[in-house]
């Protein structure tokens, strides 16, 4: 399964866009704060770095057997870009993951983002989705939940992994 990662994908308020490096500027001032590493780890990243990161995701995944997707979310009320959603695919299986800046959060951003992505993914014929979740970030438990996922008792770096089986065959 190769989802089409250069397509523009619509949801309600959304339009999910291609990530590229020259979004870096304006994606580094949306994810600046810090409390969105409170669950990961780190700091956020200027605009330099970003731009390498997005080059580097832009390229591909250098496993042929692998497909990476990385979407920017650009509100259309206004323009600006809010956060991102990423799927890497393997096979019929995808895992997701989002980030919405804190300006934007409590909005349901996140959980459409996410729902637009997964439908893109299930008409290209992913079958399974994943995400990895850390068990105190009840907002992202939230939107898995919303995408009809369900914990699983693995664990991977303090985080639970999130499942579902979705498409035709759900």
């Amino acid at each position: 399964m190769h989802p089409d990662t250069t397509a523009t994908l619509h949801g309600e308020r959304l339009d999910l866009v291609p990530l590229r490096p020259e979004h870096a500027e304006e994606m580094a001032a949306a994810l600046a704060d810090p409390a969105l590493h409170a669950f990961t780890g780190g700091a956020p990243d200027g605009a330099d770095a970003l731009r390498t990161r997005y080059a580097r995701l832009a390229a591909g995944s250098p496993d042929p057997a692998e497909t990476w997707g990385n979407w920017a979310l650009r509100l259309r009320a206004d323009g600006r870009l809010a956060g991102y959603v990423q799927a890497t695919v393997r096979g019929d299986g995808a895992e997701l993951a989002w980030v919405v800046g804190t300006p934007w959060q409590g909005r349901g951003l996140a959980a459409e983002a996410a729902r637009t992505l997964l439908a893109h993914l299930t008409a290209a014929g992913i079958t399974t989705v994943t995400a990895h979740i850390h068990p105190d970030h009840h907002a992202s438990a939230a939107v898995a939940r919303a995408l009809g996922l369900t914990p699983t008792a693995e664990q991977q770096d303090g985080e639970t992994r999130w499942q579902a089986r979705v498409g035709p065959a759900a």
